[in-house]
């Protein structure tokens, strides 16, 4: 049977039981939004409209998740409804979705929705190292609850914010790729990507507008904390708009329909001024960075074409102020470049991985942490290296296992980026998931974790592509 023509059939034995459950759902929903009203109703009849549609086919659901997913982090998405923290749209809606892939059993011979590597190494690693951290959640300082920087107090609370919550971003893209596998065309999800990066794009956009700070502004080194209102570092939003260009610029440079070449052009130009204005060195970096293999790969007179809008792009934001904010601290040595991190975070913290080199003293171990008991460190969770925050927190076993699970995809994006199998377009998200990962481990230098986190969402969704394009049946 052709990879093509994998179907979806709803009608199965479980169809009563899924109208009914849908019905009592939409029941109470109903009650509920009577009783309190206002937004969160709304919020709570929206997420039970999206979960009677789910029940039905589990594909809805992981559209709707591909273009929550990068949203979900900014702090206008609700992150608690009822009262209940953790009980929020994405949450509600991921849980209904993968109830409905387990219900209609026969999804799961389009391919395993978990690989052995993924579980081996990757999720257990991480589980392992949260188990370890549990029992230092006592000895983090005080000054950590008295900044309001914690959103947990306990060990069930911890082991919930470190490692449950961050694999609900592996999840989602597990069920992407679930549906992928059993769609006709698995291109398809790159529609939802590209609008879920004008949903972000224009909030962040609109929000510098009604700001209205000054371009000389939002480049001090002062202002990195510009876009908090927004829920959101400067440098993770930075992050998150160059995983997606990485993506849509390749799909743009494969498509060879006009219609989607002209929508791809206009979604990399919102993208690419959102990630400007975040002003995030690492970003800009990490674009640049997928520019150069993006000319080195595809050079032609498309590719020339969108280098000149690039530039004249960058010359309408303001050359100098770009140039201004990439080369700080250029004339003040390796620290100053660092914005201080060699002799403020990494050197202090280089002795603590000898405490325990082998499996690391559990996640987020920099608050526990000798130097900053004695206050040796301002008040931080993050070492701002991805490698050293690995070390500190899984030591070498962990980061050797995570290392070995990004080869394994490194591998998949390469092969299926030049598989002539596949449409265009799905060659071009995997060319541009490569280089995206390239931009990954180059960032990571200066931020940014080797564990999901939100602003490593769209790469997460090329992950699950991946899985899903690869559990498609061979054609026989």
């Amino acid at each position: 049977m052709p990879a093509t023509s994998l179907r979806y059939d709803s009608t199965t034995n479980y169809s009563p039981v899924v109208m009914a459950v849908a019905m009592l759902a939409l029941a109470l929903g109903c009650g509920y939004v009577l009783a309190v009203g206002e937004l969160t109703g709304l919020y709570v009849a929206l997420s039970l409209i999206c979960v009677v549609a789910v029940l039905f086919d589990f594909r809805a659901g992981a559209v709707l998740l591909v273009l929550m997913l990068p949203m979900s982090a900014s702090a206008l998405f609700p992150h608690s409804m009822m009262g209940i923290t953790g009980l929020n749209p994405l949450n509600l809606l991921l849980l209904a979705t993968v109830g409905s892939y387990v219900l209609h059993g026969r999804l799961q011979r389009a391919g395993p929705v978990l690989d052995k590597p993924l579980v081996w190494l990757y999720i257990v690693p991480i589980a392992f190292a949260g188990v370890v951290g549990m029992r230092h959640v006592s000895e983090i300082p005080a000054v950590f609850y008295e900044i309001d920087a914690l959103t947990y107090a306990t060990a069930r609370q911890y082991l919930l914010a470190t490692v449950v919550k961050p694999m609900v971003i592996v999840a989602i893209a597990m069920m992407a790729g679930a549906a992928a596998a059993r769609s006709q065309k698995p291109e398809r999800f790159i529609l939802p990507i590209a609008l879920s990066v004008w949903l972000i794009g224009l909030i962040h956009i609109g929000f510098v507008i009604s700001q209205g700070p000054s371009l000389a502004t939002l480049a001090s080194a002062d202002e990195r904390g510009f876009y908090t209102p927004l829920g959101m570092h400067a440098n993770d939003l930075g992050r998150l708009h160059l995983f997606a260009f990485a993506l849509l610029l390749f799909v743009w440079a494969e498509s060879k329909r006009p219609g989607m070449r002209l929508f791809l052009l206009l979604t990399l130009v919102v993208l690419s001024t959102a990630l400007v204005l975040t002003f995030s060195r690492a970003a800009i970096a990490g674009a640049i960075l997928v520019g150069a293999l993006f000319v080195t790969w595809k050079f032609n007179a498309r590719t020339l074409s969108l280098a000149v809008i690039a530039i004249v792009l960058v010359v309408l934001l303001g050359a100098d102020v770009i140039y201004s904010r990439m080369t700080l601290g250029f004339d003040e040595g390796a620290n100053a470049v660092t914005a201080g991190r060699i002799q403020g975070l990494w050197l202090p913290l280089l002795p603590e991985v000898l405490k325990s080199p082998l499996w690391g003293s559990g996640l987020d171990s920099i608050k526990w942490s000798y130097p900053m008991q004695i206050e040796a460190l301002r008040p931080t969770s993050h070492p701002h290296n991805a490698y050293l925050q690995t070390l500190l927190d899984m030591g070498i076993i962990g980061l050797a296992l995570l290392l070995a699970y990004y080869a394994k995809v490194w591998k998949g994006f390469r092969a299926l980026g030049s598989n002539a199998w596949l449409t265009p377009e799905m060659r071009g998200l995997f060319q541009g998931a490569t280089a995206a990962l390239l931009a990954f481990f180059a960032t990571g230098l200066v931020g940014s974790s080797l564990r999901p986190e939100a602003e490593s969402a769209y790469l997460w969704l090329a992950i699950g592509l991946l899985y899903g394009v690869r559990g498609r049946r061979p054609a026989s």
